[in-house]
């Protein structure tokens, strides 16, 4: 092989061996960058069922199929703490409570909570929540027929 070759594969390889280090170093630097903590307290003074008649069984499905992304406390699985995954984790919480929150659903002006009583009658009848990437990872989460229609039904009695 000639010299010139030599040196060009070379330097490829040492190039390649910096970029695996530098992203080895990125990597390891943004575990030390973690989001806020949804660690609030999911059953306060304004949760749904302080101000709304739940029934029980309602209730049981709200807390395990919707309360980690639609409540003020979040149960995080171990993967979490690790970054990028918390940040995408963190991201779709935060969203999911901006657009329904309910540890938070007693503050919400009447209008405001039957919009959301027909949002959730929609999501449940339309199977739309919770979302295909949470079920994806906590299958146990997914709804049943019977408990999609109990909630369709429960919240479009509220509506």
């Amino acid at each position: 092989m000639a010299p010139a070759v030599e040196l060009s594969v070379l330097n490829s390889k040492v190039m390649a061996r910096k970029v695996l280090i530098a992203l080895a170093l990125i990597v390891i630097v943004i575990q030390f960058v973690r989001p806020n903590r949804n660690d609030g307290e999911a059953l306060g003074p304004n949760e749904v069922s302080k101000v709304y008649k739940v029934p029980a069984e309602v209730h049981a499905t709200l807390q395990h199929s919707c309360y980690d992304c639609h409540s003020n406390k979040t149960n995080y699985p171990w993967y979490a703490n690790i970054q990028p995954i918390g940040w995408w984790m963190q991201s779709h919480i935060n969203d999911g409570k901006k657009h329904l929150n309910f540890s938070e659903y007693g503050t919400y002006p009447e209008k405001k909570a039957k919009h959301k009583f027909e949002e959730i009658e929609d999501a449940a009848s339309n199977g739309w929540m919770p979302l295909g990437s949470y079920v994806w990872i906590h299958k146990d989460a997914q709804l049943t027929s019977e408990q999609a229609k109990a909630m369709a039904d429960w919240a479009g009695s509220l509506k």
